[in-house]
């Protein structure tokens, strides 16, 4: 497979990049600054320099053809206000799904949040987050030319993963680690049955490979 990861240099899409090249696929990560490059190749990635946030629909298709999967999974980050929740978290969202459909690309699976909606009330930075990444889920969630999956995890850490999770419809609120999020990824990436699913993740106590399978298909 040829997997096109948005937000490439991200500490999620690092970790997913390492895990998918490891398995034999063909990976490549859209960062915005060159000197991020590095760190994707020795993650196995393919750097491919774009600005989500200033580039067209046709200048991300073009690098979206002949993939056969595609992951959102940049994000305006800590410390940023709530324009570029915006313009990164939805804007840019919105851009590569609407770039995955001109592409032709089905499968598309989205790194979201616990709590993403876009009727979400209040006026801080992480209320705009959370109607950000809802709104652009919205839009997703209507593209009728892709196999969307949305996963929505908890808070995230910097804890080793434990390969035990916490995958449902509606978990409730926890933690998970970083590279459970990247390891969960990486199986939805690779298991379309899960499409059509909004799905929230947690630390627990299900293998992740034994998790995806329990959801897809519901």
């Amino acid at each position: 497979m040829r997997i096109v990861i948005a937000g490439g240099h991200g500490q999620i899409a690092l970790r997913l990049e390492r895990l998918l090249s490891a398995r034999g696929e063909e990976v490549a990560g859209i960062i915005r600054k060159p000197e991020q490059g590095d760190d994707l190749r020795a993650a196995g990635a393919e750097p491919v320099l774009l600005d989500l946030e200033s580039a067209s629909v046709e200048e991300v298709a073009a690098h979206l053809q002949g993939a056969d999967a595609a992951v959102f999974a940049a994000g305006a980050g800590p410390g940023s206000g709530a324009d570029r929740k915006a313009t990164v978290d939805r804007g840019a969202a919105v851009l590569f799904a609407d770039a995955a459909v001109r592409a032709k690309v089905r499968r598309f699976v989205v790194v979201s949040s616990m709590g993403a909606d876009p009727a979400h009330q209040g006026d801080g930075v992480f209320d705009a987050y959370l109607r950000a990444k809802g709104e652009a889920d919205a839009h997703i969630t209507r593209q009728e030319a892709l196999d969307w999956t949305i996963l929505r995890p908890g808070t995230l850490m910097d804890d080793a993963g434990t390969g035990l999770v916490r995958l449902e419809a509606h978990t409730g609120r926890g933690g998970v680690p970083r590279d459970d999020v990247a390891a969960v990824l990486a199986e939805l990436v690779d298991t379309p049955a899960t499409t059509g699913l909004t799905l929230e993740l947690i630390s627990g106590s299900t293998p992740v490979s034994v998790a995806v399978k329990s959801v897809a298909g519901n």
